[in-house]
């Protein structure tokens, strides 16, 4: 897997490269992972129902490719791009996905902090009172709020199309989170949205996206 640093840039333009790199790529094409930070942005999932978007103010809302609904891109935020050829792996879409949630898992407990799946809801959740406690979430019962106590701490949203996968997930580190209190985040009303920072661990932009990408290499490698 080739991995691309992208530095800080708007999102559009990543989005239609990987677009522009999905449809160009053939049987041969060697896999991709690029790690960005976006300019402030709004992104909306092909389902994305616009209430969710409670009030964007100056930053741009762009509508995208990907699954799920709208969340929020910003400085101080790793985004993590993997371009992959889903058949070449052996792999499909529910296990790519719990790979990519597994490597954001493993990315946290480097730093400490025990992240968490929520069934039917995906990408990484933390607690909020005790983001260092290890035991897993007890079972969630019937009518009782999932995401009780939790704060989401990554989000993923992805595409495939001739079994590859583009667009990606991304890790709140450092950022201003103000933003996401104008929206529903990935369509859960309410959803408190957490970084690392907030949680009181200091790690550098660059430190939390070597990591990452550690770790996405390891879990997208063809066996």
């Amino acid at each position: 897997m080739h991995v691309k640093q992208l530095g800080r840039q708007p999102y559009a333009g990543i989005e239609q490269a990987m677009r522009d790199f999905t449809a160009a790529r053939g049987p041969d094409t060697a896999d991709e992972l690029w790690l960005v930070e976006h300019d402030p942005v709004f992104t909306q999932g092909v389902a994305g129902r616009p209430e969710h978007v409670l009030g964007a103010g100056s930053i741009p809302v762009v509508q995208t490719q990907r699954g799920g609904q709208v969340t929020y891109h910003g400085p101080g935020q790793v985004v993590a791009y993997p371009l992959v050829d889903l058949a070449r792996l052996g792999i499909y879409v529910k296990e790519y996905v719990f790979r990519l949630e597994e490597a954001v898992l493993r990315t946290l407990i480097g730093v400490g902090v025990t992240g968490h799946r929520v069934r039917s809801a995906p990408g990484i959740y933390v607690r909020l009172a005790d983001p260092f406690d290890h035991a897993a979430l007890p079972a969630a019962q019937p009518g009782q709020d999932p995401f009780a106590g939790l704060g989401k701490i990554a989000a993923l949203g992805i595409k495939v199309t001739r079994h590859c996968a583009y667009h990606g997930l991304a890790l709140n580190v450092a950022m201003d989170l103000e933003p996401f209190s104008r929206i529903n985040p990935c369509g859960y009303a309410g959803l408190p949205t957490v970084d690392l920072r907030a949680l009181g661990v200091a790690v550098a932009w660059d430190d939390a996206a070597a990591q990452l990408s550690r770790q996405l290499q390891r879990l997208l490698a063809p066996v």
